[in-house]
């Protein structure tokens, strides 16, 4: 047996009831795994680790959704997120022999050969201190994912020779221009002179990025309680009021989005409130690409904080969208924005490029700079509204 053993998927719930991105990466740990089994004959599991007060009903709901065993640690101190405290529990369960030995054989483990946390608010500052605490890599913001053995050769790593590094987890996220893949490994070191070992290979996955299985309430598995250990140092931070913050930008409750991206660039002020002026005359959300969220132009701070912040990218960076008009204002078209739009029902592009990878995704394309298309939309919109009005 391997020191290194399982995928454990840190789960998030609010008050027992998990968000869907834990779904989503038990789902994607569940097709890994039964890939990883078949193909090295062996019987890893999917692990579901959970942290909360009362949460044992949900632990038979991840079973439910592909998980092979459930751990959970069940306190009143564990009910809000605290950092600190559930860094450390979580750091105990993945070094804990004892409550493995209710699944799967101890004699030589160590930690979890993978781990998974979410890619958003609470799962970043999470994954970012437990792999800390656990002495390993992370790979931030990841949408796709492979086990392969890989031969590696590498100055550092391997000291410049060709070495095979066996069920390495290839962890795949985009650039910052959206069109090209960064692969991130977690790889031991080799070379004699700074030898050593990284374990849990882990990431915190996108939400929205992978598909949960459908629930099978016949699947069977083992729950495994763990009493955290606490210090009472830690304790004497304590959460006496709290409010949950929804997204400052509801696209679920309209029928239309439009997105822009750096086709703003020419006058991005007054192509920005051209975008915004179409979306208020259909009562659209508006949406941005990734790179608009890195605020890429000189813009008054009203437009900036309403329209340059990360709640607005659509993308595997950012949201997935799926409404029944879709506007793509000066976005040359990413694989990764597609990914956060494709289920949209009608989709229309408007893009001075004609070859711009967008043009194969939408239902119409309007050939044109922004400045001169949205103007004469708006002025056509305006003249058909009381035409509207009275049919209604």
């Amino acid at each position: 047996m391997s020191k290194y053993q399982h995928l454990y998927v840190v789960i998030e719930h609010e008050d027992g009831m998990p968000l869907p991105v834990s779904l989503e990466m038990l789902g994607e740990a569940r097709r890994l795994i039964d890939g990883f089994n078949k193909k090295y004959s062996s019987d890893e599991k999917v692990v579901a680790v959970v942290l909360g007060h009362n949460v044992r009903k949900l632990c038979e709901e991840l079973i439910f959704y592909g998980a092979d065993a459930v751990i959970y640690a069940d306190s009143p101190e564990l009910r809000y997120r605290r950092n600190l405290i559930d860094t450390k529990v979580i750091s105990q369960i993945a070094r804990s022999r004892e409550v493995v030995a209710e699944f799967s054989d101890t004699s030589e483990f160590v930690k979890p050969r993978y781990m998974f946390f979410g890619a958003d608010s609470i799962g970043r500052h999470l994954s970012s201190t437990v792999l800390a605490e656990l002495e390993s890599g992370l790979a931030s913001d990841i949408n796709k994912l492979v086990i392969e053995d890989l031969e590696i050769k590498h100055e550092h790593k391997t000291k410049g020779q060709a070495m095979m590094y066996e069920k390495t987890l290839e962890m795949y996220r985009p650039d910052f221009s959206g069109f090209l893949w960064t692969t991130i490994l977690c790889l031991d070191n080799r070379n004699p002179a700074i030898e050593r070992e990284y374990h849990p290979q882990a990431c915190s996955i996108i939400p929205g990025v992978f598909a949960p299985i459908e629930p099978d309430k016949s699947r069977r598995g083992i729950i495994v309680e763990y009493v955290p250990e606490f210090d009472e140092r830690d304790l004497q931070v304590r959460i006496l009021d709290r409010k949950i913050v929804k997204s400052a930008v509801d696209f679920d409750s309209h029928k239309a989005v439009i997105s822009f991206g750096k086709g703003v660039k020419d006058s991005p002020e007054q192509n920005i409130k051209l975008v915004s002026d179409l979306a208020k005359e259909i009562e659209a959300e508006v949406g941005i690409s990734l790179p608009i969220s890195k605020k890429l132009f000189p813009v008054s701070q009203g437009i900036n904080s309403t329209y340059m912040i990360p709640d607005r990218v659509i993308g595997t960076s950012g949201r997935k969208v799926a409404p029944l008009l879709y506007i793509a204002v000066g976005i040359s078209g990413a694989m990764q924005h597609i990914a956060g739009m494709k289920e949209s029902g009608f989709v229309v592009a408007i893009n001075p490029d004609e070859n711009s990878p967008i043009k194969d995704e939408c239902d119409v394309f309007i050939r044109g700079r922004m400045e001169d298309v949205i103007p004469l939309l708006l002025e056509e919109l305006r003249k058909q509204r009381p035409t509207i009005q009275v049919k209604k």
